[in-house]
């Protein structure tokens, strides 16, 4: 399937769904909805986008203290470009302190029209600049290994909720963490999102896939010295058994760039901007 079309079809925010009072995060039907529950002032440096009466859409990570990494499609799907042209910045707020998006850096193998000969080739990352610097101590590191295959990762958004059974059904902008063990990496991150009443099934005690709306949220991997960035969520592949615009279902796929795959372009891109500043 190609890039582009899982990505519109799955992630992206443009989507309307009935809202109600359930929950964020595509979740295990047999764990329990308020271990799902993350604390927004434990991961300071993730923030979203855009909101729309409830909804919560897009996530940013904030890995330096005036830059952000997220999906490049995050860009089309909120109103960020155009605050930016219109007014000079686009406002957010990260760990409680408002701050303006003045720029954004697309990576170079991102394009705004889909185009199937490139698909593989495409990556879906953009860089956000603050006008200026968020005073927490740090942004969240990079991982900067290459052993991401079988570690288990965090999943973070404020998106569309559901069950494993049922799929995505509700959404109440809060903020909820899951976990996945990543099965795959062919230039992205992959993982599948286990059944846990399959026999021989691999899903970990918080199994869970993003939801509608957490496009650009973060997958970390926590290391002895703390969490450290891996993915970006960018898509879901759904299982060949979902009824047609059905998401979140066991069996599908969620797809994250790999951030380890791309650092020489985010730490050129964040070097230039200092050594201009300077």
């Amino acid at each position: 399937m190609p890039v582009r079309t899982f990505i519109a079809a799955i992630l992206l925010s443009c989507w309307l769904l009935p809202s109600g009072s359930a929950h964020a995060i595509v979740m295990r039907h047999d764990t329990g909805y308020a271990r799902y529950l993350a604390s927004e002032t434990s991961f300071p440096a993730v923030f979203w986008l855009e909101q729309r009466s409830a909804r919560k859409v897009c996530v940013a990570t904030l890995i330096d203290p005036q830059w952000a990494l997220t999906a490049a499609h995050c860009v089309e799907e909120t109103a960020m470009q155009g605050y930016i042209e219109r007014a000079g910045e686009y406002v957010v707020t990260i760990a409680g302190a408002m701050r303006g998006i003045d720029a954004v850096v697309l990576h170079p193998n991102y394009a705004f029209r889909y185009d199937e000969a490139r698909a593989s080739e495409e990556v879906d990352l953009a860089l956000l600049h603050l006008s200026e610097p968020v005073q927490i101590p740090q942004g969240m590191p990079l991982y900067r290994e290459r052993d991401e295959l079988n570690r288990v990762v965090t999943l973070l958004g404020w998106g569309f909720s559901g069950l494993g059974t049922t799929g995505i059904q509700h959404d109440d902008g809060r903020f909820r963490k899951a976990q996945n063990r990543i099965s795959e990496i062919r230039g992205r991150l992959r993982f599948d999102f286990d059944d846990p009443r399959r026999p021989g099934n691999q899903a970990v005690p918080l199994e869970g896939l993003p939801g509608l709306g957490d496009s650009g949220g973060p997958a970390l991997l926590e290391t002895t010295e703390g969490w450290r960035l891996a993915g970006i969520a960018i898509g879901e592949i759904a299982p060949h058994e979902a009824p047609p615009g059905v998401q979140g279902l066991y069996g599908a796929t969620g797809v994250y760039e790999r951030v380890s795959d791309h650092l020489d372009w985010i730490d050129a891109v964040i070097a230039q901007s200092k050594a201009a500043d300077d």
